[in-house]
């Protein structure tokens, strides 16, 4: 008997092993639907979406950098600066010779340089003794570690145990308060404790100490775990302008951060700030703001792009493993 529509049976007899085919294929290579090649409209719209979060994001920088090499000129003129048409050094010239600029950059170098080694030895010693099993007390000391990230003792207590310990317009109370950060000690416990027991074992049974573990077994072993903290604490060191409002009252030891604060979000008299020339007019006050911001933020993304690509490494592999 024939069927009642030919050209239906004929579809089906074409399309048939195509499917299949296809089916084939994608077992064969062992990919799900989703992760198929996307096709040409799905990539210019990903394209576009990304391009346009990029303009976002870019602007500001390029506005801020406009501002600060423009000169006089180009900036009392008015209108948006993107390139600055007559460039000039004026503003970084005007900071870096009246010496409260360059000096809030020496201080915010040296806190950040001192103040990570600090907190990385701290939490280094800390997450080895802890990735340790059968060390007496050990859970007991995680359990209080913790209990710190949950319940935060609040600005009072910690402006009164800083005093209390005569750390009130020093450069410890701008480090010693939070040496160690719960998150990073975690993440660093994680990663030691996922160190093979067989390599640990074998180094013990060479005759190796503790300290020659952590030194020639963990840490080598934890290079991107360690590059991530470095930068988690570096960052966090030359973002931080409360705790320097807080503790320090001298102002010639504020970081770059609180001059930043001072003469560009409370619009301060930048003439203290500046060492201007007597015989030229001095840059506008958005030109010196703007080169402020310049020289607080690009020493930070300078060091970032060494560190970046054992961001995703050492931040995965310390949190999920365990």
């Amino acid at each position: 008997m024939a069927p009642e529509n030919p050209s239906s049976a004929v579809d089906t007899l074409i399309e048939g092993p195509v499917v299949d085919l296809a089916v084939t294929e994608r077992r064969a290579t062992g990919r799900a639907p989703w992760m198929e090649q996307p096709s040409f409209l799905d990539q210019a719209v990903k394209f576009l979406f990304l391009f346009l979060v990029a303009i976002v994001v870019v602007f500001p920088f390029v506005y801020v950098l406009a501002v600060s090499f423009s000169s006089s000129k180009d900036v009392l003129s008015g209108g948006l600066i993107l390139f600055p048409r007559h460039p000039s050094l004026d503003a970084y010239q005007a900071l870096l010779e009246g010496g409260v600029v360059a000096h809030a950059l020496v201080v915010s170098v040296g806190l950040v340089v001192f103040g990570t080694a600090a907190k990385m030895i701290a939490t280094t010693a800390l997450a080895f003794g802890l990735s340790k099993r059968g060390v007496p007390g050990s859970k007991l000391i995680l359990f209080m570690v913790l209990g710190t990230f949950l319940f935060s003792p609040g600005i009072i207590p910690n402006y009164l145990l800083v005093k209390a310990l005569g750390m009130i317009n020093t450069y410890q109370s701008l480090i010693l308060p939070g040496l160690i950060s719960v998150f990073n000690l975690v993440v660093m416990r994680n990663f030691f404790m996922d160190i093979p027991t067989d390599l640990v074992e074998a180094a013990q049974m060479d005759g190796a100490n503790d300290w020659q573990l952590l030194w020639s077994v963990f840490l080598p072993l934890s290079k991107a775990v360690l590059a991530v903290i470095v930068l988690f604490y570096g960052v966090d060191i030359w973002n931080a302008f409360f705790n320097a409002l807080l503790y320090l009252n001298d102002a010639s030891m504020w970081p770059i951060q609180l001059v930043l604060r001072q003469y560009v979000l409370q619009g301060s008299a930048l003439a203290s700030a500046t060492q201007l020339n007597p015989n030229q007019p001095p840059p506008p006050a958005e030109t010196i703001q703007m080169a402020i911001v310049v020289l607080a933020t690009v020493p930070i993304l300078i060091v970032y792009p060494f560190l970046q690509k054992y961001f995703t490494k050492g931040v995965l592999t310390g949190a999920i493993k365990g």
